[in-house]
């Protein structure tokens, strides 16, 4: 009986390790995923923040969440944002690495729709808590707090 618990136990731990490693997100209810090529629609708004659902260059703010001007950034994170534009190159090994939204605070979307990106902390020896994701649509969002909150970037402005 034990051997078969143990057996049990040991797969259910292996399919985690494979979600995880597919950078997919396991779904905890809610709807069921949309077939491939289907638009997923946006999550409710957050009840964290209020809403500023503005256009800026033509990314809409599909999160519901509070906006931040690109201008009010930290002059490390419009940095980032720039180079996040041009593609790169990154200062830091893990930037671009796919953000799993654990924390739900953004849209849901599919595994690997979003990237982060450090946004350095003078005095900070490692990366800090700063962030900025990016969405495949363009949209892109600000975190001070590694992921407790999150405001939409309203770039260009």
């Amino acid at each position: 009986m034990r051997r078969l618990l143990a057996a049990v136990v040991l797969i259910a731990l292996l399919g985690l390790a494979l979600v995880v490693s597919n950078g997919l997100q396991p779904q905890t209810g809610g709807p069921a995923p949309a077939p491939s090529g289907t638009p997923v629609p946006a999550a409710p708004a957050s009840s964290r923040a209020p809403s500023t659902a503005g256009k800026v260059e033509g990314v809409p703010n599909p999160s519901g969440l509070a906006a931040i001007r690109e201008s009010q950034l930290p002059a490390e994170g419009r940095r980032t944002l720039t180079l996040i534009r041009q593609g790169g190159p990154f200062p830091y090994e893990r930037d671009g690495v796919a953000f799993g939204n654990f924390e739900r605070i953004l849209p849901r979307k599919p595994g690997g729709y979003y990237r982060e990106y450090t946004v350095p902390t003078p005095g900070e020896s490692d990366r800090g808590a700063r962030r900025i994701v990016a969405g495949k649509a363009g949209e892109k969002y600000y975190t001070p707090d590694h992921y407790e909150s999150f405001k939409f970037i309203a770039e260009g402005k």
